[in-house]
């Protein structure tokens, strides 16, 4: 299939995407509701400029893959019109911000046969993935329990004048910020979680309708427990993203400011053969969106599996949903 494109959102992650998509030489159009940001990022990449996306859908039949990079709460309105249209979607992360939304959107695409894809671009990370067969080679054993701690930097200045930071708009910093890791998490465990006893507060009073830290116990259906302790506030930078899993085999943590780093492990889970290869250079930034890219048109083309579909993502809504629900702030 020969991709002709179109993106949906000319904000600051479209870039990234556009970027990937000029590579491939198939940028067709873009839409944006404010006209200056649209033709400016239209004339940048030397596409045809929208400001409604039914009109571009309507007008430019080539394009047969729209990239959503509009803000969270547009996703689902994106994604619906692009899938009605006849057109595969990748949508960025998060799919959704509520359960009822994200079902919508897989029922699209299923109903105009077309793919949905989401950006979850740390499944692309070797080490991630390298760890991930040697869980579903059982090399580790039961998951027993794991630990997820995700403190980044997002002063005051991040939230003004913009969508995020807003119940309705933005959804909260679980699907802004973390849910790339909590979709690695589910990834690994395989299950749902069952149960979340915790906290939620906005403990530095930022200017957000949500919390800004959550301290949280978590027991998963298999009966795995865990805990996930997130914040936005570390000082000047991010701090990290760390994951520990202690299985019947073996325990290993995962860290760095994107989990793209080896802390430990006990005994050999990574080999050292792959540590002086694939990490000897590990990754500095969590897109991967050249990653994903390449995967869609493989998946587009039955080379290889969608390793970033619509129904994994959902899996992710339905956890930080449920999370919630059940925590209220």
């Amino acid at each position: 299939m020969e991709p002709y494109f179109a993106i949906v959102g000319c904000g600051r992650i479209a870039e990234k995407h556009a970027e990937e998509i000029k590579l491939l030489g198939n940028l067709i159009a873009v839409c944006d509701n404010n006209p200056t940001t649209a033709d400016l990022f239209a004339q940048k990449y030397n596409a045809h400029s929208y400001y409604d996306l039914s009109e571009m859908l309507e007008k430019e039949k080539e394009i047969n893959i729209v990239s959503v990079c509009s803000p969270n709460y547009l996703h689902p309105e994106h994604t619906i019109k692009s899938l009605n249209a006849g057109k595969h979607v990748l949508c960025e992360k998060p799919l959704a911000i509520d359960l009822i939304s994200g079902e919508q959107m897989l029922e699209a695409a299923i109903t105009n046969n077309k793919k949905l894809f989401v950006v979850k671009s740390c499944r692309h990370n070797p080490l991630i993935q390298h760890l991930k067969r040697s869980i579903d080679d059982n090399k580790i054993g039961k998951i027993l329990s794991f630990q997820l701690n995700c403190v980044w930097n997002r002063p005051d200045s991040y939230f003004v004048n913009t969508w995020k930071g807003s119940k309705i708009f933005d959804g909260g910093i679980l699907y802004t910020q973390f849910s790339h890791y909590i979709d690695v998490l589910l990834w690994f465990l395989n299950d749902e979680a069952e149960d979340f006893k915790g906290f939620r507060m906005n403990t530095s009073n930022k200017p957000i309708d949500f919390e800004d830290t959550g301290a949280i116990s978590i027991k998963m259906r298999k009966g795995t427990l865990g805990s996930l302790h997130y914040s936005i506030n570390a000082v000047n930078k991010n701090q990290e993203i760390s994951l520990t899993i202690v299985a019947e085999k073996g325990t290993i943590k995962l860290g760095g400011i994107y989990m793209n780093e080896l802390l430990y492990q006990c005994p050999e889970i990574i080999s050292h053969s792959f540590l002086d290869t694939e990490m000897k250079n590990p990754p500095i930034s969590s897109g991967n969106h050249q990653k994903v890219y390449d995967n869609l048109l493989k998946a587009l083309n039955g080379e290889e599996p969608n390793l970033s579909d619509g129904i994994s993502a959902m899996k992710t809504v339905a956890f930080i949903s449920k999370l919630y629900q059940q925590i209220p702030l």
